[in-house]
This record gives C-alpha cells, structure tokens and sequence, in this order.
C-alpha cells in the first residue's frame, strides 16, 4: 500500500528528475517485494518486508539515493555501488541512466531472505 506522505515527499521535491527517479524507483519496489510497507522515517521513505528494512529512498541538492539493505549474500557491481556489506547505495545524479531492471534483480535477491 502506497502512504500519502511518501507520495507528499516526493511530489514536493524540487527537481523534476528527482521527481521522476523517485517514483520510479517506489514502483519498482513495490512490483518486486511482495507485501512490501512503506513509512516516513528519519524523513525519507523507508521499504520493509516482514517489519525488516528492505530499501530506502533518499534525496540530496544534486542526487538520489536508493539503498538496498540485507545485500551480505548477494553479488553487487562494486564500481556502482558502495557501503559495508549489510547495506549498498548507488547514487543518481542529474541525467543519469537508470538500470531499474538491475535494481529489481538486486533488490528481489537481498529482500527474499527477510
């Protein structure tokens, strides 16, 4: 189920490609986790599978960030990525390229084991 303060959150951002990314990214997450709840925390949209982190969605001035939790058995592309074992962010800047498919791929492998 889709919370109104995350769609708040990210229809008042104020790059319209964050915008875009942002959503984008909350229905790719909602496609590959089944079950997924969202919340506001920390103020910025939180995804959990059985109450258990599964990703996160944040914004700064200049970027998007899409963090992926429960990644310590799952194989990221390191020159994408960074972060300590248990969590990996990948960071979109303005007119960067997506790969929603490669996220969907990562997300549905770290979120199966929650």
């Amino acid at each position: 189920m889709k919370l109104e303060e995350v769609t708040s959150f990210i229809t008042v951002l104020v790059q319209p490609w964050q915008v875009d990314i942002c959503n984008k990214l909350r229905d790719m997450v909602h496609q590959t986790v089944p079950g997924v709840e969202e919340r506001m925390q920390y103020k910025k949209p939180h995804f959990l599978k059985n109450g258990k982190y599964a990703a996160v969605i944040s914004t700064a001035k200049e970027a998007v960030s899409f963090v992926i939790f429960n990644t310590s058995e799952v194989d990221f592309p390191e020159e994408q990525f960074e972060g300590p074992p248990e969590r990996k962010t990948i960071k979109f800047k303005s007119g960067q390229a997506v790969d929603y498919d490669l996220l969907a791929s990562l997300l549905n492998k770290a979120s199966a084991t929650l």
